[in-house]
């Protein structure tokens, strides 16, 4: 395996695109971008920016039915056709066209990340345009067209991978990845998130955890409204490490939502930037720690799309490169001069919201008062006894 790490970008993901005054505004993407380029991170030892093919049929076809795959296709080139059937045409996901083709070269940029990390090229692969973690086979749902986490994943497993484990700590859970894996031992997929009962899509109960031929394969970990730096990361570190011990996954999957954020106006928890960096930090060392180093990282949701998301992921993509951004860094003038230029709003000036993350580890102890500790007791004794361990 010859380390480093591979960033997947093509310009044309901008194109997904559900028109103005919808949230999922593409100007996050290219912000991203242009703050990995800004730090210098392209140049960085080890780092390759690549861009892969568009997901053919055939790929797209290991996660999605053919039907919707057609219908999608038929859409993109007339998008007045949309009538809200297979999720396309609402107010989450609007038509627009080349839907099928942008959606499926985001897909094709996760797919290629996976590939390369499976044949060894790079330790890791980066495609802060994927994680779009609500698609189902059939349908449309929640701002994604096609499920590219599930479809990295999947062809993970068509290369020959036993055991592959997805860690989304996206705000929303990630019901499509465990929609499309309930059944697979394979697979075991864990979401952090804010509790179903307050936020869509609804799911991710504690009491989810997978088919009957794969009993405790998918982990749901439901934390109150308000949740900030220290639950949030205490509750990730207070489940996933010990299951991903027990599992040993081949391959590490990870979904970055940066609509945990407490500036985000989809959701209602209160993590920052700093947390968000300590968590691509403790997924980093995961990888390496349980998966032989293989790690897929994407992206997800995110609408506070200047302040937060372009942050949040250039310090992923820092992370994986090798080159990690200190958190008081001051931010490039150029690059807050292209988010004036882009956007008219003000950039923020470091790479930090000046918090410095600190949480109690699981083992000093449980407050049966605290809502976030008994989130955290649920989802363990949902899947614990599973994996053979104690709640």
């Amino acid at each position: 395996m010859s380390g480093g790490a591979q960033l997947m970008w093509d310009e044309a993901v901008t194109g997904y695109d559900f028109g103005p005054g919808h949230p999922m505004d593409p100007v996050r993407l290219r912000l991203t971008m242009e703050l990995v380029e800004a730090f210098g991170l392209p140049r960085a030892s080890g780092l390759k920016v690549v861009a892969a093919a568009s997901a053919g049929d055939s790929t797209l076809r290991l996660v999605h039915r053919s039907d919707y795959i057609d219908t999608v296709r038929r859409i993109s080139a007339d998008p007045r056709a949309a009538d809200g059937s297979y999720g396309i045409g609402t107010e989450d996901d609007p038509a627009f066209e080349r839907m099928h083709e942008v959606s499926a070269l985001i897909a094709g940029q996760s797919v290629g990340a996976a590939e390369a990390v499976w044949r060894g090229d790079v330790l890791h692969g980066v495609n802060f345009a994927g994680g779009l973690h609500h698609a189902m086979p059939g349908g449309a749902a929640g701002f994604c067209v096609y499920n590219d986490a599930s479809l990295a994943i999947a062809r993970l497993l068509e290369l020959g991978a036993e055991r592959v484990a997805y860690v989304d700590i996206d705000v929303h859970h990630g019901d499509g990845v465990q929609a499309a894996f309930w059944d697979d031992p394979r697979v075991m997929t864990v979401s952090l998130h804010e509790h179903p009962r307050m936020l869509f899509p609804g799911t991710g109960w504690p009491e989810e955890t997978g088919g009957e031929k794969a009993e405790g394969s998918a982990v749901n970990i439901a934390v109150p409204p308000g949740t900030s730096d220290g639950g949030w990361l205490r509750a990730l570190h207070a489940v996933v490490p010990e299951l991903l011990r027990s599992f040993r996954p081949q391959v590490l999957v990870t979904q970055h939502g940066a609509d945990t954020h407490i500036e985000d106006p989809l959701a209602h928890l209160a993590v920052t930037v700093d947390a968000q960096r300590a968590a691509a930090e403790a997924c980093h060392d995961w990888a390496h720690e349980y998966a032989e180093g293989r790690w897929v990282a994407l992206g997800g949701g995110g609408y506070a799309v200047v302040d937060v998301v372009p942050r949040a992921w250039t310090h992923l993509v820092a992370i994986a490169a090798g080159e990690p951004i200190a958190p008081k860094t001051m931010i490039p003038e150029d690059w807050r001069r292209q988010v004036y230029a882009h956007t008219r709003q003000d950039a923020p000036r470091r790479m930090t919201d000046g918090r410095e993350p600190v949480w109690s580890e699981w083992e000093a102890g449980y407050d049966p008062a605290s809502a976030l500790d008994q989130a955290v007791l649920a989802a363990r004794r949902s899947v614990y006894p599973a994996h053979g361990l104690l709640p």
